[in-house]
């Protein structure tokens, strides 16, 4: 499997510090999960920001500090034991099986979503889509960000073919319109900020039903 489509470097470094917000790491991550590369490249910038912590001036802790964190330790009353996550979709990649999945929804012809239990970030939210082969997504633009990568099956836009582990990032200037050139079904995860755009008459007509 050749991954030809890799997140910027802006956002991998975000990713190495920590600073993405859930949604679009939880995106970031799948794609690792199908990129050796990828995770050896964001290893090694998590040992250059640790380096980097490590030359920092140390700042003295007050003398209770490790009191009052075990404290709050004990006041937690332990770990608490939580539900298995309700995922029937065995077959996602293992950043994905740990959030509940909504149930599936209707977006037109061909076209299902269905969302991701990853906490919200304001808007930002993550969302599978499923997507039939040789269907066409309306041509749309975004509201803000929409990080994409591709979990099975494969399609085609302006800015290539994107396969499984493939990675996409559009922003408000983005409008395509991607096409499923798989024999089966696409299979996409997306963080989502803001509602997706369609465009012309079709989009028009189905852009009450398209709020995700």
């Amino acid at each position: 499997m050749t991954i030809r489509h890799k997140p910027s470097e802006e956002t991998l470094l975000a990713y190495a510090a920590g600073t993405l917000r859930a949604p679009e790491a939880a995106v970031v991550a799948t794609h690792l999960a199908f990129s050796r590369s990828g995770r050896d490249w964001v290893r090694t910038l998590q040992r250059v920001g640790g380096q980097l912590l490590d030359e920092l001036p140390t700042s003295a802790m007050s003398p209770d500090a490790l009191q009052r964190v075990m404290a709050r330790i004990d006041a937690d009353g332990g770990e608490a034991v939580m539900p298995a996550p309700l995922n029937d979709m065995l077959e996602l990649p293992e950043p994905l099986r740990r959030y509940p999945l909504g149930p599936w929804r209707w977006l037109g012809r061909g076209t299902r979503v269905r969302s991701v239990g990853v906490p919200r970030d304001g808007d930002c939210r993550v969302i599978l889509f499923k997507i039939d082969p040789g269907r066409k997504m309306p041509q749309h633009s975004h509201a803000g960000v929409e990080l994409t990568c591709v979990v099975s099956g494969s399609y085609s836009d302006e800015a290539g073919r994107f396969g499984p582990g493939d990675f996409e990032e559009a922003d408000e200037e983005t409008n395509h319109r991607p096409i499923v050139d798989s024999d089966v079904p696409c299979i996409c995860v997306v963080a989502l900020d803001g509602q997706i755009r369609l465009q012309g008459v079709l989009g028009r007509l189905l852009q009450p039903l398209a709020r995700l």
